[in-house]
């Protein structure tokens, strides 16, 4: 059974790895013609070696919030509580901190520990009370937004160190901005465990047939755990790291982040059925929309017109996806 689960697997996931690598080439080429875009509307849009920089930047938040999210959804599961984790982890960050460099190791460490201790919590409900998760994540991020009310008291304080605002928007060598490469490297380490590591292919036993993985032998609910565990720190982390960015806090800062993270996965060819896809796709999917957003922008477009803009061109690309998928079925 073990053996036959295994090869049915390897097929399918050769089979998708395929058709994942054309669908990533059509993405990187649709981003490069949205630059392209963009400078007919913007002068130095493609050509400002700052711009493509300050867009890189924007969408390495989104991008790291979204390997949880990757790896959530490549269970079969989503992920609500992002947004909150965001929030949380902005605010506690700057409240701990308190613009002091010394203050920076333990703080992280601790906001690092509670986002992970929230997606464990998610995962506890979703793998052994069965709770769906879109509401185990929903009641969590509930709860995280009301603790991050009590503490702050509804007032956040505090700002970000000067070494978190040299991560936030500072650059290497005055060239290559540090969060870009924070993200860089965060990418190649979870490329590397989804495709080339045993946990890995538990994560797409589990999302391609669930029952199977368990009969096979894997521990289905440790690794769902491990996952929402995984997706709760990257989103608290996120949070931190754009308290060096805005310097200081704000409540709502992650509430995008929970629409976003989701749509950055669909559009990068992930199946919300789980078991099929990747965190590759999810990179370029992220660049997208934060691009999307930056086109808007210039094209000044008042705030109203770029979310109802956002909103129809995710819903769009998102229905193609979806055709995709039921021509390949």
């Amino acid at each position: 059974m073990a053996s036959k689960m295994a090869n049915d697997v390897k097929s399918f996931r050769v089979a998708s790895f395929f058709l994942q690598q054309r669908l990533i080439i059509i993405l990187f080429l649709l981003i490069v013609s949205m630059f392209v875009a963009g400078e007919f509307v913007s002068k130095g849009f493609l050509t400002s070696y700052g711009h493509i920089c300050s867009v890189l930047r924007s969408a390495s938040f989104l991008g790291i919030v979204s390997i949880g999210q990757t790896i959530v959804i490549l269970t079969g599961g989503f992920d609500l509580s992002v947004g909150p984790l965001v929030t949380m982890g902005n605010v506690f960050t700057c409240m701990l901190i308190k613009g002091i460099d010394s203050n920076t190791p333990w703080a992280l460490a601790i906001i690092i520990f509670l986002g992970a201790m929230f997606g464990f919590f998610n995962g506890l409900g979703v793998a052994y009370l069965k709770v769906p998760s879109l509401v185990m994540t929903l009641a969590i991020g509930t709860l995280v937004t009301g603790i991050t009310l009590l503490l702050s008291r509804g007032a956040p304080t505090g700002l970000a160190s000067p070494i978190l605002r040299y991560v936030g928007v500072g650059s290497l060598l005055g060239l290559f901005p540090v969060i870009i490469l924070i993200w860089i490297m965060l990418s190649a380490f979870f490329v590397f465990l989804l495709r080339s590591t045993t946990f890995g292919r538990k994560i797409y036993y589990i999302g391609a047939n669930e029952k199977a993985a368990f009969l096979s032998g894997v521990k289905v609910n440790f690794v769902k755990i491990l996952a929402f565990t995984i997706s709760g720190a990257g989103a608290a982390s996120t949070g931190a790291l754009m308290a060096g960015y805005t310097h200081d806090a704000f409540f709502g800062i992650g509430d995008n982040y929970i629409l976003w993270s989701i749509a950055a996965v669909v559009i990068g060819g992930t199946s919300l059925a789980g078991g099929k896809g990747g965190y590759v796709g999810t990179i370029a999917g992220a660049i997208i929309l934060v691009l999307l957003e930056s086109l808007l922008t210039v094209m000044r477009m008042p705030e109203a017109g770029r979310r109802i803009a956002n909103g129809l061109i995710i819903l769009i690309l998102i229905s193609i996806y979806f055709m995709g998928e039921r021509r390949r079925t």
